[in-house]
């Protein structure tokens, strides 16, 4: 496994790298109002700044950044609370694409620490486009915690932010936790299907007029008695 190589002026020691981070996921987490959109089982729209814990409700994220649209908050189910907390605040979603080592070497160092994550499946060039505007860059793997982008695998950087946000270092997961299976990054609509509609209704025939028979020519004057006169 090959740690990213970062720029110098961002080479630091752990305990500085975490102040950072942690500075960066506080000034993103900023409570606001009506950050989400929630649909009840029942129709009813209710506003709220915080993702429900009921994963079966309709949440649509409200956010003005490409973190808060794309990113969506983490499941709750069986969670302890304070992993349950966690994800509300730091939702971490992992960016990945087929054929990536280094995308299996995070994914099984996330599964290592404890961390609930989500995956989204960088596979089309709508989803590079999207990679690019939510973390700066489009290779993969890349890292969200909350609306803070970690680009590339590298187990320093990852240890930092998550410290920062307030995971654990050990894993606290329920036992047979798996993560949500891998989703496109860019949700495609299926294109519509063009409806054969009514067949069309046929002209009616036109009809030949019959044709007219002639008229019987004239009949020739009666000859005059005695003869032809001139």
């Amino acid at each position: 496994m090959s740690a990213m190589k970062l720029p110098l002026a961002t080479r630091c020691r752990p305990a500085l790298l975490a102040s950072a981070a942690l500075a960066a996921l506080a000034a993103c987490s900023l409570p606001a109002l009506a950050q989400y959109k929630v649909v009840g089982p029942d129709g009813r729209v209710t506003y709220t700044d915080r993702p429900p814990a009921d994963t079966s409700l309709n949440v649509t994220p409200l956010g003005r950044s490409s973190g808060a649209r794309l990113a969506a908050a983490q499941p709750a189910v069986n969670l302890p609370i304070e992993l349950r907390q966690l994800t509300q605040r730091y939702p971490v979603t992992l960016y990945t694409s087929d054929d990536c080592q280094a995308c299996d070497s995070g994914r099984q160092w996330l599964a290592q620490r404890g961390v609930p994550y989500r995956e989204k499946r960088i596979a089309t060039e709508q989803d590079a486009q999207a990679l690019n505007s939510l973390v700066g860059g489009r290779s993969v793997p890349a890292l969200t915690v909350g609306a803070q982008p970690v680009r590339g695998f590298s187990e320093t950087d990852w240890q930092s932010y998550l410290d920062a946000a307030g995971y654990p270092r050990e894993s606290k997961l329920p036992r047979g936790w798996q993560p949500p299976p891998p989703t496109p990054l860019v949700d495609v609509p299926p294109r519509p299907v063009a409806s054969a509609g009514p067949a069309p209704v046929p002209a009616p025939a036109r009809r030949t007029p019959a044709p007219t028979p002639p008229a019987p020519p004239p009949a020739a004057p009666p000859a005059p008695e005695g003869g032809l006169r001139f």
